[in-house]
């Protein structure tokens, strides 16, 4: 236990071998089993009958294994499941299984989640995946191997994500995801014009707006392609100007207009 930090709390009964490191203020509840060559580096919760495999690296202020959040859920003594070599970063949370949902939350192995991923109770993740950033499961969902989600993308319960799908970020799944399949929801941005109040807060003078107004009306409203629209830009000879023009021919992905 040479690896654990004084600052941590381990509840006897837990199970860490040698080969792990605790960092300071983890929290570590009776029933936890780690494998060998896990890592958590500060700040986490790992409560409730909770099984780890081998070399996982948790992130500070995540917490596996706590209570879901059913109003059901009575205490009854339910699982969670993690396999080896997982990255999971910080602010995660992975709540344990219901009674009346299979008793088990598992995750895989080989899978990166990132930063505040929430995985609900009874969720099932495969191996192989990647949750990006603020990706959310609500109970009872399944992800197949290789399947990513994209970061602000939500899963209703009882969904499944089929094996090496992507899903593009801010995409709200309702139904289940076809295996490889590449699935996102529609994006219909729009440039509106200058952002004129928040400008003028900045001190862009009466005749800086009105320039920007000219560029972005060409850009926006005339009956020109993009190419075109910047020729006219650049003829407005102001720096503002040229600062807009220059921006759009050095886009790699194109602009939202």
């Amino acid at each position: 236990m040479s690896n654990v930090h004084p600052s941590a709390v381990v509840a006897a009964g837990a199970v860490i071998p040698e080969s792990c490191t605790v960092g300071p203020y983890c929290t570590i509840g009776p029933e936890v089993v780690l494998g060998e060559g896990c890592a958590l580096i500060s700040h986490v919760v790992l409560d409730g009958r909770t099984r780890i495999g081998a070399k996982n690296t948790i992130y500070p202020f995540t917490s596996i294994g706590v209570a879901p959040q059913d109003l059901k859920y009575a205490g009854e003594p339910t699982l969670t499941e993690i396999g080896d070599h997982n990255t999971i970063r910080e602010c995660i949370t992975i709540s344990r299984g219901t009674d009346k949902g299979g008793g088990v939350t598992r995750v895989g192995s080989h899978n990166l989640l990132m930063a505040y991923v929430h995985i609900g109770h009874d969720s099932t993740v495969g191996s192989h995946c990647i949750l990006a950033n603020a990706a959310t499961l609500a109970g009872h969902v399944t992800i197949e191997d290789y399947a990513s989600l994209g970061a602000f993308s939500p899963v209703h319960q009882f969904c499944t994500i089929g094996q090496y799908a992507f899903i593009g970020g801010g995409t709200i799944v309702t139904q289940d995801v076809l295996p490889f399949s590449l699935t996102s929801s529609r994006r219909e941005n729009k440039a509106f014009g200058i952002n004129k109040v928040g400008l003028a807060r900045r001190g862009f003078s009466p005749e800086r707006l009105a320039t920007l107004q000219k560029a972005f009306r060409l850009l926006l409203a005339a009956k020109m392609n993009t190419s075109q629209a910047v020729g006219k830009i650049r003829e407005l000879k102001s720096d503002d100007a040229t600062i807009l023009a220059e921006f759009i021919e050095k886009s790699q992905r194109g602009v939202i207009k």
